[in-house]
């Protein structure tokens, strides 16, 4: 789109007074090259976990967000484009430490489960059926928690005693007791890990 500076000064001015159409003409703008960037910086990897039209609508958002607080100033459509583009890079790179991190809690999860299987009496069974439905419910479990919570569970789980979480972590035992006991009554609402915790 080719618009003079006049012409898209006025167009920006409409926008930021809240003018739908203005801003539905702004929006059309730069869809298309950040709905071709998304599908390159995306990859397969990344596209199973966010689609390159969420990106583009996430983008969108935080344009809207912008203008609406005076946070980004555009002065013609190129600029506007590249901030876009800048946007969807740094989502998408955002995105991508998410995945990575997903992946490696999950890692650790199953390595902890399988780790248990051999040194605590606190695993189900040997029943593959028991430890699956056991590894299912960490990992769900263990997607809701602060990332602090985790680390405890992971730890209870590999068999350590609180004192002894209290003096890895570098915390007052009972004040990590209390915060177990405070874990233990959300995981009854949720699961029966609580009597491994």
């Amino acid at each position: 789109m080719t618009e003079a500076p006049e012409e898209f000064a006025a167009l920006m001015k409409k926008v930021r007074l809240g003018d739908r159409n203005a801003l539905s003409h702004l929006l059309s703008c730069y869809e298309q090259e950040v709905h071709q960037a998304a599908r390159y910086l995306l990859g397969r990897a990344l596209r199973s976990s966010l689609d390159p039209a969420d990106l583009v609508q996430s983008v969108h958002r935080t344009l809207i967000l912008g203008f609406r607080d005076n946070k980004f100033e555009v002065s013609s459509p190129d600029n506007l484009v590249a901030l876009a583009l800048t946007v969807a890079r740094h989502k998408a790179v955002r995105a991508a430490r998410q995945l990575r991190c997903r992946e490696r809690h999950n890692a650790a999860v199953v390595d902890t489960v399988h780790a248990m299987a051999g040194t605590t009496s606190s695993f189900p069974s040997d029943d593959p059926a028991q430890a699956a439905e056991y590894q299912d419910t960490v990992e769900s479990l263990c997607k809701d928690l602060s990332e602090f919570d985790r680390r405890l569970v992971e730890l209870r789980l590999q068999g350590f005693s609180t004192a002894e979480i209290a003096r890895q972590l570098g915390l007052n035992a009972d004040v990590l007791r209390v915060r177990l006991s405070r874990l233990r009554q959300q995981l009854r609402q949720s699961c029966d890990l609580d009597e491994w915790i």
